[in-house]
């Protein structure tokens, strides 16, 4: 990994990512928030998290969709993004839905969950909860996939039981299993049975609820053997509008230059932003770090026109360097500013330890323009 540059300061370093990360929640708060809270606020993170997460392994849907938006990945294994394959913005392509946030929510009730009592010669059914109070308002769900593994040892005796009902309800905290939400066939139990709930538990148009407690039930076709459940999750895609540039662009190949000098033609400036340095590796799962990079040089005359291959120059900004150069004045030289930017893609566990993917645009500066 490149080495972290020593100028800026940590402090001025996370001042630095916080105002490059879109924050929404800036509005409602009732003070400015210093540069680590805005930080957390543009994670959707509420609060700073309490020491390290809670060991849980990452899904192996959530590196897939890290690998295949990251850029530095892509370019280790181009296999797992196909060579002039154009990844549209605000769009999650391996689930073919629209959406720049990707959760993986474990179900809470597991370990305090015990399977209701059955009538004999019945299945016995169990009651889902799932914390979805992480997700803003403002976000449109997109996908929501309940994912189901049973006990390998029963699902490979009871393969040949001639298939199984789930059906899923809406459970209330007192009173019981509601109405059935879907009904769905399942030929096995040795693979994760996968349901979709948007539509059936709550509307494509609608917000997301702040929980969502599940009764299924798994019940033989003809007389076999019940399924033992082992493991409950839930796959949360959304799009929050205000974080989706429909213009993006991918990120480019070409790295800027190495080196902090204040001489030289404005150009992209190495800097290396480590998650490490800013105390976030605990919670950060990828990348460890990314190239922040920033503009810096002159923007004199002929620096200010436009080189082959570069960004196109403001005709303001060359009149107002041919002003300098002939008679300085208290206007200047034009500055030094980003002229094209890049996402990236952060994989990180939020304060529910829930696994997260999420899409950030205007992170990177790729080139540098005089403005």
């Amino acid at each position: 990994m490149p080495p972290l540059l020593r100028r800026p300061g940590h402090r001025v370093l996370l001042l630095l990512f916080a105002l490059l990360l879109p924050s929404p929640f800036l509005a409602r708060a009732p003070a400015a928030p210093g540069p680590a809270a805005s930080l957390l606020q543009a994670l959707g993170l509420r609060d700073a998290p309490q020491g390290a997460p809670k060991p849980r392994s990452v899904p192996p849907i959530m590196w897939r969709l890290f690998r295949r938006r990251d850029p530095q990945e892509a370019r280790l294994s181009p296999r797992r993004t196909p060579p002039g394959a154009t990844l549209r913005p605000c769009h999650v392509e391996e689930l073919g839905v629209a959406g720049n946030i990707v959760r993986h929510i474990p179900d809470r009730g597991a370990r305090a969950r015990t399977t209701e009592p059955s009538a004999a010669g019945q299945c016995p059914k169990w009651t889902l909860i799932f914390d979805l109070s992480a997700v803003e308002p403002a976000e449109l769900p997109s996908r929501a996939r309940l994912e189901l593994r049973f006990a390998a040892e029963e699902a490979a005796a009871a393969e040949t039981a001639g298939g199984w009902e789930l059906s899923v309800a809406q459970a209330a905290e007192e009173v019981g299993a509601g109405p059935v939400l879907l009904r769905q066939a399942v030929v096995s139990l040795g693979t994760p049975v996968r349901a979709e709930l948007l539509g059936a538990t709550w509307a494509h148009n609608a917000s997301v609820p702040r929980s969502l407690r599940l009764a299924l039930a798994l019940r033989p076709r003809h007389t076999g053997t019940c399924g033992r459940l082992a493991e409950a999750s839930l796959l949360l895609v959304t799009l929050d509008p205000r974080l989706c540039h429909p213009f993006a662009r991918p990120r480019r190949e070409a790295e800027p230059s190495v080196g902090g000098g204040h001489g030289g033609s404005c150009r992209a400036r190495r800097l290396y932003v480590s998650f490490r340095e800013v105390g976030w590796h605990r919670w950060v799962i990828a990348p460890r770090g990314f190239l922040a990079n920033y503009c810096q040089g002159q923007c004199s005359l002929p620096a200010t026109l436009p080189g082959p291959g570069g960004p196109p120059a403001l005709n303001h900004a060359v009149l107002r360097a041919l002003m300098h150069s002939a008679a300085p004045g208290p206007a200047g030289l034009p500055c030094c500013v980003p002229a094209r930017l890049s996402p990236i893609s952060v994989l990180f566990f939020d304060n529910s330890d829930n696994v997260v993917l999420r899409h950030y645009e205007d992170m990177v500066v790729d080139e540098c323009g005089c403005r």
